[in-house]
């Protein structure tokens, strides 16, 4: 028996032509890249880039139908080429994964082949232009003349079609700025984290006021001479509560007392304040080898300085409780005079015209008494188009699944 082995590029063309063909288009980009002394492509804003993917759709859709009988199309719209395709995009996804995304030394080697701006990369941008390319056609094929049998496939090619090209042509139409409020202020001014140029928001935020819930605060020795804190490694971090009990080397301590919110009396005992000028005091009991003694200990705050218990030239020293929640009230209003009140929370955000709205941080030096609130802004017209694509997949992907099931049912 004579085996004939295929010649490259001998139709109908296969894999090999296709990784190939993906290999050199990588390559080119590449090069182009390099050529424009590592500028990645500039995406166009609304509408521009908006009419120009509706183009770009029509071209595809009409040339897979008006070519499908030619065997060049036939190659490029087939699942060789998808797959290496497929396969490009994930590399070069990898490297902006493994690579820092951002910007080094002008003219070193990663930035003239822009390899720390990979998504915005010729490279990445020539390869994804060809998949969709290639996921057009083959759904054109599918789409004209229409069969419900072919639902499922046209969901989910048309959904991973609109899901992936909005995303990366209205990347340029995303707007992420922080807008810094202070307590009783309004600011419709917004800032990049890589720019210090304020940028004018088309609503504006009104800081009400701002609250933050900590932890209990934490008991800690503190070696001023060595500058560190001592721990007992088998021991947990202690939160200060009434009958807190811990040991250090020798040294025994309990906690008699707590004030979540006191203020120094006249005589030198805390007296209990209210939350917002108020700060943790705690009632100690030492115990050493030596003696036994009582004493309050405090957190302190930008107003008060903190009181700790000195040991032989250690200090029992009371710490700050970490954040448990922050909250912004606020009152959000647009240029044509639309405004609503709500309260911002981490991982809480508030929708409005358009616009996310999300709680993001505070003056951490001042702590709990900062009159500073960093909210931040999102818009993004594009992600309702985004959103659509990722349900149409969803639902192709039920449908396969029924039809899975109804098709087991029948040879049963």
């Amino acid at each position: 028996m004579v085996v004939v082995r295929r010649r490259w590029f001998q139709a109908p063309w296969e894999f090999r032509e296709s990784a190939f063909f993906t290999a050199i288009a990588v390559i080119a980009g590449f090069l182009i890249q390099f050529a424009a002394s590592g500028s990645g492509i500039a995406i166009p804003h609304l509408p521009f880039n908006a009419i120009a993917l509706s183009l770009f759709g029509v071209v595809v859709l009409s040339s897979g139908l008006a070519f499908k009988n030619t065997p060049a199309v036939k190659w490029f719209g087939g699942i060789p080429l998808g797959l290496c395709l497929i396969f490009a995009i994930a590399v070069l996804s990898l490297i902006g994964g493994i690579i820092p995304q951002q910007p080094v030394a002008q003219g070193s080697l990663p930035t003239l082949l822009g390899l720390n701006q990979i998504f915005s990369s010729w490279p990445f941008a020539v390869t994804v232009l060809l998949f969709l390319a290639n996921l057009g056609i083959s759904l054109s094929w599918k789409l004209i003349p229409f069969k419900l049998q072919n639902l499922q496939f046209i969901l989910f090619h048309a959904g991973f079609w609109i899901a992936l090209s909005c995303a990366i042509v209205g990347s340029s139409d995303l707007q992420r700025l922080v807008v810094p409020i202070n307590i009783g202020k309004a600011n419709n001014l917004g800032y990049t984290m890589e720019s210090d140029t304020p940028q004018h928001l088309p609503l504006s935020i009104f800081l009400h006021d701002f609250s933050l819930e900590e932890y209990p605060p934490q008991l800690l020795l503190y070696d001023p001479h060595n500058d560190k804190l001592l721990m007992n490694k088998a021991q947990a971090i202690l939160e200060v509560r009434k009958g807190t009990t811990a040991t250090w080397q020798g040294i025994e301590v309990l906690v008699l007392d707590y004030l979540p919110y006191a203020l120094p009396g006249k005589d030198g005992v805390p007296q209990p304040a209210d939350r917002k000028t108020g700060i943790p005091f705690a009632k100690v009991r030492i115990i050493t080898a030596s003696a036994q003694r009582e004493a309050w200990i405090s957190t302190g705050s930008p107003l008060l300085k903190p009181d700790a218990a000195q040991l032989d030239g250690l200090y029992l020293i009371m710490m700050p409780g970490t954040p448990k929640s922050f909250r912004s009230a606020v009152t959000v209003q647009d240029e044509k005079g639309h405004e609503i009140m709500a309260n911002l929370e981490v991982n809480h955000p508030v929708s409005f015209m358009g616009w996310k709205l999300y709680q993001m941080g505070y003056d951490e030096k001042a702590g709990r008494w900062s009159k500073l609130s960093l909210i931040e802004v999102i818009h993004d017209p594009w992600l309702p188009a985004v959103y659509l694509g990722f349900f149409m997949i969803m639902a192709g992907n039920i449908l396969f699944f029924w039809n899975g099931i109804k098709r087991r049912e029948v040879v049963k």
